[in-house]
């Protein structure tokens, strides 16, 4: 069976599933290069008002394929005849610039994001977790960086994005090392959000994307571009403009008053 990112939306919540359980659901190249694409369909899609990254069977996801590496490495690919792409090192560099591309497209998606964490969240699988908006973890995740295990150069992007959640120490302890730390050492440090036994980690999950979909989209909109510093004047003057036209402030208002459920729209990002 070739490694999928299997995909599913219920009610206002998609579901992306790294799905490899044989390999601790490790990413290929080709995976890498699949997410852009799928989270390009769930941002354009306006059901859609928040995405869930998960693991299959256990496991959230053991980072980059190695073995990949090796394989790309004999067979030239990618770019082969390519100067430094011949090598290990340089398989290497090439999957991790799909990495980061991966990393880059889940951090940028427009609406509410959430990683749901069991088992391993290693390497280029806490890349990923690390660029959604909120983290929460089984009590028994384990997490960690390893570039120095292989000698690989993090990304500096994906560097400053850690540092930005949980401080240069944590950074510089989990880079320098390649230890993993367990969930509650994850939560003492920023890395996650919240921490959950067993099942109650999916249930929780669900219950928190059910509230973040009756929540205003154009709110979380424009949390999500200011919290992550796109704070320009062009945006700032864009939100106003979007809170002027939209109906969410005399809704929500309406809604308290009378003793509803608020009945929100959709924002355009």
């Amino acid at each position: 069976m070739e490694p999928t990112l299997r995909t599913a939306r219920d009610e206002g919540v998609a579901t992306l599933t790294i799905d490899r359980p044989a390999k601790r659901n490790a990413m290929t190249p080709a995976m890498w290069r699949e997410l852009p694409g799928l989270l390009a369909e769930f941002a354009a899609d306006p059901a859609v008002r928040v995405l869930v990254l998960t693991g299959a069977q256990g496991t959230f996801c053991a980072g980059a394929d190695i073995g990949a590496l090796q394989d790309a490495a004999r067979a030239g690919h990618p770019g082969a005849g390519q100067p430094g792409n011949e090598s290990p090192g340089g398989a290497a560099r090439a999957q991790q610039t799909l990495a980061v591309t991966a990393e880059e497209a889940l951090a940028a998606f427009p609406k509410p994001t959430l990683a749901a964490v069991h088992g391993h969240c290693v390497g280029g699988g806490c890349q990923l977790a690390a660029a959604c908006d909120l983290r929460f973890a089984a009590h028994d995740a384990l997490f960690g960086i390893t570039p120095a295990k292989l000698g690989i150069v993090y990304p500096a992007s994906s560097t400053e994005r850690l540092v930005r959640l949980v401080g240069p120490a944590t950074a510089k302890f989990l880079l320098y090392s390649g230890e993993l730390i367990d969930a509650e050492r994850a939560l003492r440090t920023g890395l996650v959000d919240e921490v959950h036994r067993g099942e109650e980690l999916d249930e929780r999950v669900a219950e928190f994307a059910r509230t973040l979909t009756a929540r205003s989209a154009l709110t979380q909109a424009a949390a999500k571009d200011f919290a992550d510093g796109r704070t320009g004047p062009d945006r700032v003057e864009h939100w106003q403009r979007e809170a002027a036209g939209s109906g969410d402030a005399a809704e929500g208002v309406a809604a308290f008053l009378e003793r509803r459920a608020p009945r929100f729209g959709a924002p355009r990002h």
